[in-house]
């Protein structure tokens, strides 16, 4: 294995949340919905709900990839389109996103003009490349969540160190003191606690409140 190849499949990137977008083509109306899925299962029944939802809808195409690197299970049909201009490309797509443990439905409402086998494959493809489009990449990390206390005189500091390591704040409470709670990469952890004993001369001490493997992180924040 390469060294890239190795800091990809390292990465593990994953949608953050659920996503979805709409293309028209000749009239016809292409719902892309995409869903975070760590197993073939929960795949199949998002696939399943889909098609209970848009029960008036002509075709409901599902493509899925499951894990990451060599671990990887992906899976996709034509729902009763002409064979290979629906789940392919779909599939395709979703595949050269980089991203896994996600599930895409596209489904489509027939506007009443055929697109041909050509017109079909773009549509298709077009339809799951607009629904990454709106798709927040996250990365799966081993995560801490940590409690804080502190005074208010270092809580503007103390944020922005916690922004500095991307950490998720998940609770602050204002009391006598603040009480901050956030979710920190837990690689990052050693350096976070030393900023924040060298910032407040030893007084902010977080404490270990849970440890996560797999947390969905969000990348690209800066």
């Amino acid at each position: 294995m390469t060294k890239q190849n190795q800091e990809e499949e390292n990465l593990r990137l994953v949608p953050l949340r659920a996503a979805e977008a709409e293309i028209k083509v000749l009239n016809s109306r292409f719902l892309a919905r995409l869903q975070p899925a760590g197993s073939v299962e929960e795949a199949r029944a998002f696939h399943k709900d889909e098609k209970a939802r848009w029960s008036d809808a002509t075709h409901h195409v599902p493509a899925f990839v499951i894990g990451h690197g060599r671990s990887l299970i992906s899976h996709c049909s034509d729902d009763g389109e002409p064979s290979g201009t629906a789940g392919r490309p779909a599939l395709a797509v979703l595949e050269g996103s980089g991203l896994g443990n996600l599930a895409v439905v596209v489904t489509r409402w027939f506007g009443g003009a055929k697109l041909g086998t050509g017109g079909l494959v773009q549509a298709y493809g077009d339809a799951v490349k607009a629904v990454l489009a709106v798709t927040q990449a996250a990365k799966l990390v081993d995560t801490t969540l940590i409690g804080l206390e502190l005074a208010y005189s270092y809580y503007d500091s103390v944020l922005r160190d916690l922004k500095m390591f991307n950490a998720e704040i998940e609770d602050s409470v204002f009391g006598a003191e603040v009480r901050v709670k956030a979710r920190v990469q837990s690689a990052d952890l050693p350096m976070l606690e030393l900023r924040l004993r060298e910032l407040s001369s030893g007084q902010i001490v977080p404490e270990i409140i849970s440890r996560e493997a797999n947390t969905p992180m969000p990348v690209g924040v800066e």
